[in-house]
Parts: C-alpha cells; sequence; structure tokens
C-alpha cells in the first residue's frame, strides 16, 4: 500500500482551473521530486495534500494518506495529521517562523499542540531535533530568535519543526532555493539523511532539475496543473518523452547568446575597500569588537563587461555591493566610477550616482505596492532633471524589457513573478545608466524564466554598451552569462580570472568546494532520444 496517493485531484479558483486530473503515489521511505515551472501547481498540490487550500478553491478526487481519504476528513481531524503525520517546509523560513518566539518555543510548540509531551520534554525533544539538524547547543541556544540566525540556520529551524513528531511524509516546498550553493548542499544532505533514519517519504516540489536528479528516486514533471510525465527519475531524465520536459532541460542548461563588447579602462574600480560594523560589547564595560565584513578588496569593471561576484552567505559580497552603490560608507579603501569618487549617503553627487542602478533578488520588496507601475519605473528620474516626457520613456523601457506600454497602469500584485523581474530592470534602465548591479536577481525564478530573463539582459547589454556586476550564489548562472569571476571568502577576493579558465582549473580549495558543492545532473543521464 502507498503512502500517499493522489487520484484525478483536480482545483478550481474563481473559475480558473489551477489542477485538471493530477495522479500520483508515493511510498514509504521514497523520495518523489514534484517539478515545473512558476504556476504550473506545484505548490497547490502540496496545499491540497495538507489541506489547506483557500476558501474559494474547489476541489474534486481523492487523496489518500495510509489508506485515508484526506479530502472527506473534517478540519479537526486534519489538524490532528498536520505536524503529527504530516510536515511541510515552506520555501522562506522567515515568513514561517514567528518572529515573537524563541526558536526553542517554536519547536516545541509542534508537540505542545499535538500534546505529544509535557513542556519540560517538549524543550528536551526541541534540543534533540535542533541538534539533528545541526544547530548544536553550545552555539545555537533554544533561546535564540529567528533575525539572529542565517537564512540557512532558519531553515533548518523549520526542519526541526517539521521533523519534531516523526512524521511519515514531509513536504518540502522549494527548501534551497534562495540558499548559497554549500548550505544548499548541507540542507540537502541532512533532508537524503532524515529520509534514510527516519524512514520518512519526502514529497521534494522545485524547480531545480539537478537538485531532483541527485535526491528523488521518481519524478512528475507537472505542466499547467497537468501532469505530463513521470517516472523513475533517471529513466524519466534520460528519455525526456514529453517535449515539455526537454524544454525544462533546455531552460535549465541554457546559455544566452552573448557578443561582449568591453571597452579598455577601468568603468569601476575598488581599491582597497574595507568595511567593519561594531559587533556588541561582550560585556558592560567591554571594548565594542569588530566585524570586518570587507576586507582590503580591489577589483575593477570595465566598460561593457559582466563581471560576477560569487561566494557563500556572510562572506561579503551584499556589503561591498551596497559600498559600491553609495549606500554604506567604508572604513579603508577607495570606489571610483569613471574616475570620480563614489561616497555613501546625501554626499555622492546626484549624476554619478544616476550612472549605477541595482536590480534586487526580490522585486516585488523592492517595489512600493501602493504605486501603478508607471510611477515605479520613473522612481530614478528624481536623479537628474525629470524629461517632459515621462509617460513616453516608461513605456518605451516597458516594451524594451518585452512587457506593453499599457502595463504602466497596474498594480505590481497584478504580474508575475519574472514580469516583475522584468519591470524592475526597466526602473534600473530607464536612466541609461553605465553600471547594474545584480544582486541575485534570477535566484528565485524558475528555469525558463530565468533563461527569458537572461536573453533580456543580453540583448540589453549589447544595445546599450552596459556593465553588470552579477552578484550570486548560483554558480551555473553566473558561468552562463560573465566575463570574469571574483570568488569571495570571509571579507576577501581569494580568486579571480576569466570564467571559464576560473571554473575549469580553480587553484583555491574553497573555490573547488563552491563548484564541487553544486548540484548537477549525472553526464550519464544526458542521453536523449531522437525526439529531442
Amino acid at each position: 500500500m502507498s503512502l500517499l496517493a493522489v487520484r484525478d485531484l483536480s482545483l478550481t479558483m474563481a473559475g480558473t482551473r489551477i489542477l485538471d486530473g493530477v495522479s500520483f503515489e508515493i511510498g514509504e521511505g521514497e523520495v518523489f521530486g514534484l517539478v515545473g515551472e512558476s504556476g504550473s501547481g506545484k505548490s497547490m498540490t502540496a496545499l491540497a495534500v495538507m489541506g489547506l487550500l483557500p476558501d474559494r478553491a474547489r476541489s474534486s478526487g481523492r487523496v489518500d494518506f495510509l489508506g485515508r481519504n484526506l479530502s472527506a476528513l473534517p478540519e479537526r481531524q486534519m489538524t490532528g495529521l498536520r505536524g503529527n503525520q504530516i510536515g511541510m517546509i515552506f520555501q522562506e523560513p522567515m515568513t514561517a517562523l514567528n518572529p515573537m518566539k524563541t526558536i526553542g518555543d517554536q519547536v516545541a510548540e509542534t508537540l505542545l499542540i499535538h500534546r505529544a509531551a509535557t513542556a519540560a520534554k517538549a524543550k528536551a525533544i526541541a534540543r534533540e531535533k535542533l541538534d539533528r539538524v545541526g544547530l548544536p547547543g553550545d552555539r545555537f541556544p533554544l533561546s535564540l530568535y529567528p533575525h539572529e540566525l542565517s537564512g540557512g540556520q532558519r531553515q533548518r529551524v523549520a526542519i526541526a519543526m517539521a521533523i519534531a513528531l516523526r512524521p511519515k511524509l514531509l513536504i518540502a516546498d522549494e527548501p534551497t532555493t534562495a540558499l548559497d550553493v554549500t548550505t544548499q548542499a548541507q540542507i540537502l544532505d541532512l533532508l537524503k539523511g532524515l529520509t534514510r533514519d527516519e524512514n520518512m517519504a519526502l514529497m521534494l516540489i522545485t524547480h531545480d532539475l539537478a537538485v531532483v536528479a541527485g535526491m528523488a528516486t521518481k519524478v512528475a514533471v507537472l505542466q499547467r496543473g497537468r501532469i505530463v510525465e513521470q517516472g523513475e527519475t533517471r529513466s524519466l531524465f534520460r528519455t525526456r518523452a514529453h517535449d515539455y520536459t526537454r524544454r525544462l532541460f533546455a531552460a535549465s542548461e541554457y546559455r544566452p547568446k552573448r557578443t561582449p563588447r568591453i571597452r579598455e579602462g577601468a568603468l569601476l574600480s575598488v581599491d582597497g575597500a574595507v568595511r567593519e560594523y561594531l559587533l556588541p560589547r561582550p560585556a558592560t564595560f567591554s571594548p565594542h569588537r569588530k566585524l570586518r565584513a570587507v576586507d582590503g578588496v580591489s577589483l575593477t569593471i570595465r566598460p561593457g563587461e559582466s563581471v560576477g561576484l560569487v561566494g557563500e552567505s556572510g562572506c561579503g559580497k551584499s556589503t561591498l555591493s551596497r559600498a559600491i552603490l553609495g549606500l554604506d560608507p567604508l572604513q579603508g579603501g577607495a570606489i571610483t566610477l569613471g574616475g570620480r569618487a563614489v561616497t555613501a549617503g546625501h554626499s555622492m553627487p546626484r549624476d554619478l550616482r544616476a550612472r549605477m542602478q541595482v536590480v534586487f533578488q526580490d522585486p516585488y520588496g523592492s517595489f512600493n505596492p501602493r504605486h501603478k507601475v508607471g510611477r515605479l519605473v520613473a522612481e530614478p528620474f528624481h536623479l537628474s532633471a525629470k524629461p517632459s516626457d515621462v509617460s513616453e520613456r516608461v513605456a518605451a523601457a516597458l516594451e524594451e524589457v518585452g512587457l506593453a506600454a499599457s502595463d504602466m497602469d497596474k498594480f505590481i500584485h497584478e504580474f508575475s513573478g519574472g514580469q516583475r523581474q522584468r519591470i524592475a530592470i526597466a526602473r534600473a534602465l530607464i536612466i541609461r545608466p553605465d553600471l547594474i548591479v545584480l544582486d541575485e536577481a534570477v535566484s528565485a525564478l524558475d528555469v525558463r524564466v530565468r533563461a527569458q530573463v537572461l536573453d533580456l539582459l543580453a540583448r540589453l547589454q549589447e544595445s546599450h554598451g552596459l556593465a553588470y556586476l552579477f552578484v550570486s550564489h548560483d554558480l551555473s548562472v553566473i558561468r552562463q552569462v560573465t566575463d570574469r569571476v571574483l570568488v569571495m571568502q570571509k571579507g576577501k577576493i581569494v580568486e579571480e580570472g576569466p570564467t571559464e579558465a576560473v571554473f575549469a582549473h580553480a587553484e583555491h580549495p574553497y573555490t573547488r568546494s563552491l563548484i564541487a558543492a553544486t548540484p548537477a545532473i549525472p553526464e550519464e543521464w544526458r542521453v536523449t532520444n531522437e525526439a529531442d
């Protein structure tokens, strides 16, 4: 008997069909991958299994768990199953964790709600589970709050919560999308170990085909609410019988056509940059300790060049980016753009600041949701004299990134993630900068949307002669779109050079460890059928 059997699951919301006859099975201790692009219905499938569909959703079909039809269970009985027999890990741990509660209380809460332990016993189990997910008590006491942890550490807390009652099925919805490669590898190893040691089944929802290749024994491919192909992972990845599956693979390995027009001279120069932060005093009258987040970094970017800056979380990438953009002051060294000094705060001339723009990882979080797109895209004009033809320029910028001029009259929530990122690029382009800093700009996008955005960036670079600084933990993206790469560790640049040379013949052990931690589809799985 299967642990979980989904039979002909269909779902509509506001008259729109979200799922259409979805069927699959997961056995005990099995890792099952569910892949597809954004909007394919992956997360709604997981919510249907958990009984957490929105009130306006209308569903049909069956979801059987250990022979019980979950679709027919009343909410009270489903509450008894959630967290107990079925656990779930969400993509963004900061939104899944309560910022007002300690990590110990949050892990223990699962046991207390299900009355599985006394308060003292629940705390002891919480300590045990946090130790199990790699957060030992000597460094991570139960009294810590979520904001005191890194993204990877918060995800470990979320996993500890999900496994506190040793569920038979764990659903992981994009659990590693926003994590750097080494942290991602640690989380995936942890999940793999948990399924082995606890005989727990894992339903892994992701758009990353390489992650599925390394984790799942079976996989299903979801397109527009329908499973178009499913089977044993190795066999499916080799044959790719369905056209949509082949398109997903092509997008995951996609490299945009680039014709770099790199000009001589330095557009951006960073010379011995130092950025320090004061840490809390260890005792009341003790002096402040200092954290040197950027430690004597030097680099150059030439006009028209694409440079990648890679490293794991906490290495100093974002701190260096903020200093380059004039958002954070330096305690040593200097930064120049076109020969002019970059300074932090209001002392930086507006016309100099206008020569640099930024595209963030989360476009929704970087826009004011109360304003329409026309106003949002026109925001950079506060750095220069506002032209009389603002509307025409906004329309042209939107059309240049593949959107319609009429989109300026919509709100940001009316767009998909890929469309929002296009709007963010339009905003960065509208005052024609020389340099665009892309801070994890495509890491949260599914493979097909990512390929479209990378194509767009390559085209815009060629037409406008832009220079790019790609700040990313995704080494596969960096390899596809940059001319040179800089590897950062603990505030220092430990290796740099032409991108292909660094990836093919990395010299520093840290660089080699990053490349080794990057998920990859085995070469022997890349044999495809004649239809490919």
